[in-house]
């Protein structure tokens, strides 16, 4: 093939390469789902009933292939048509030949890995009772092994944790089973509840948008609290989330179980005009300053007349701006002056309350953001409500993979806070040349690839850990 002249030079180029990959950074991922223990554990949540003598790529390597490629930006399943040829991804999911040559069928003796169609009736299973669908899983098994992996990253001697409540809207685009209307996203939508511990999810549960934003989080709390008390037995648990959120029903579980919370509540007459005084506070600052804006805080006891079953904290921020009064309200049961292990007995006082503890809850939206626009969580198009929650659970497993790589390997870097999108960008998309000999798996990076370094010391830290360590 000629492009245009270089100068005094012809462009040329052909196909005679040899075989490549542009995901040499799937090799860390095999690493930290080896550590893990990730595609393992998850496999245990199904049930194959295939012909074993027949069975190729096996339950394990189907599930590694999945979540592994939404890892590296294949979010489609029709994505794998092609990627079932990469080298890489067939080492990164275990396949001892990465070639294929081992097939069963030798048609496909080409192709080490599954086609989308394999890997959509994986997800299709629960809900199709044929010949061809013999991989159905446990739904509540799987919850339960997002739950315990993401427990088990956390850090054992922690003293506190916090627990991010959010709810998002997951745009359909078409007739899937429990399509419903949301007038807040004014669009059909899905509305899953998650839960993050920092940046470790939790919790990530597909709802019908016909329903309160707040609906199954005490069932899902009853899950999360205990699993999360026994792998830290002297944390603190706080709760924290918006105004959907502020339920009695969830904030008196939390006061029964020993639980702190810090929610958002949604303003009303009654509380604006306890406010007032502090409004008028921050006006004459605004004024006397010649600031932009100007903030005070209030606390009071408040109870709503029918609602709530007993009084409150409330704290309420008065704000003023050059486009009016902005008020808003937290509710909490974390003590004003602090517990007595803190040693710092001041921040739960008003102000450090709001700014520096329910104002974080910011960085949640930034993890639902990549889960989002990194890892398509809310690519939700099968028909069926079961299969598309499998699907956000494969989106919440390659989240956790990259997390980890994360928080392992990345700490100390320019990367430590990378979005998933950018590790992927300069960590995982790689070139590399594969040579498969008898003895050993040949992979040669690129010479020219500018995170060499950094990619060296993630194998290392990698290679320097215990397999299955947490």
């Amino acid at each position: 093939m000629l492009f245009q002249d270089l100068g005094p030079r012809r462009v040329e180029a052909d196909f005679s390469g040899g075989t490549l990959s542009s995901d040499g950074g799937a090799l860390l991922l095999r690493e930290v789902d080896q550590r893990l223990g990730l595609s393992r554990r998850i496999a245990r949540c199904f049930v194959d009933h295939r012909d074993a003598r027949f069975v190729d790529p096996l339950l394990e390597q189907l599930i590694a292939q999945r979540i592994e490629g939404i890892a590296l930006g294949y979010m489609d399943l029709n994505d794998h048509n092609q990627l079932r040829h990469d080298p890489l991804l067939a080492v990164a999911c275990h396949k001892t030949d990465p070639l294929g040559q081992d097939r069963f069928m030798t048609h496909h003796r080409d192709a080490p890995l599954a086609a989308a169609s394999t890997l959509n009736r994986l997800e299709l299973s629960n809900n199709k009772q044929t010949r061809c669908h013999k991989l159905p899983h446990d739904p509540q098994k799987v919850e339960a092994c997002l739950l315990e992996m993401g427990v088990r990253c956390l850090p054992k001697h922690t003293r506190e944790i916090i627990l991010d409540l959010d709810a998002m809207g997951h745009l359909i685009h078409g007739s899937q089973e429990g399509r419903h209307f949301h007038g807040y996203y004014g669009d059909y939508c899905y509305l899953p509840l998650y839960v993050f511990a920092g940046d470790v999810p939790l919790w990530a549960q597909l709802r019908t948008s016909d329903r309160d934003a707040a609906d199954g989080v005490v069932a899902a709390l009853e899950k999360i609290v205990p699993a999360v008390r026994r792998r830290c037995k002297r944390a603190r648990i706080t709760l924290r989330g918006d105004s959907g959120f502020c339920r009695d029903e969830i904030m008196h579980w939390c006061e029964q179980h020993a639980v702190s919370y810090c929610i958002g509540l949604a303003q009303n007459s009654v509380l604006v005009g306890k406010l007032q005084p502090a409004l008028a506070d921050a006006r004459a600052r605004r004024c006397l300053s010649g600031a932009p804006s100007a903030r005070a805080f209030a606390e009071f006891e408040y109870r709503t007349q029918k609602s709530w079953s007993c009084a409150r904290r409330v704290i309420g921020k008065a704000e003023v701006m050059a486009a009016g009064e902005n008020p808003r309200f937290i509710v909490t049961n974390l003590p004003a002056r602090g517990f007595k292990s803190d040693r710092d007995r001041t921040r739960f006082m008003a102000q450090r309350l709001y700014e520096q503890l329910y104002c974080a809850r910011g960085e949640m939206e930034n993890v639902l953001k990549q889960q989002t626009l990194d890892l398509r969580a809310d690519r939700l198009s099968t028909h069926h409500l079961a299969s598309n929650q499998l699907r956000l659970w494969w989106a919440s497993f390659a989240y956790l993979l990259v997390e980890r790589l994360r928080a392992w390997c990345l700490k100390g870097t320019d990367l430590a806070e990378a979005t998933v999108g950018t590790v992927r960008l300069k960590l995982l998309k790689v070139a590399a040349q594969v040579t498969v000999s008898v003895r050993r798996v040949y992979v040669r990076l690129s010479s020219a690839y500018p995170w060499a370094r950094m990619y060296r010391l993630c194998q290392q830290r990698l290679m320097a850990m215990s397999a299955g360590s947490g």
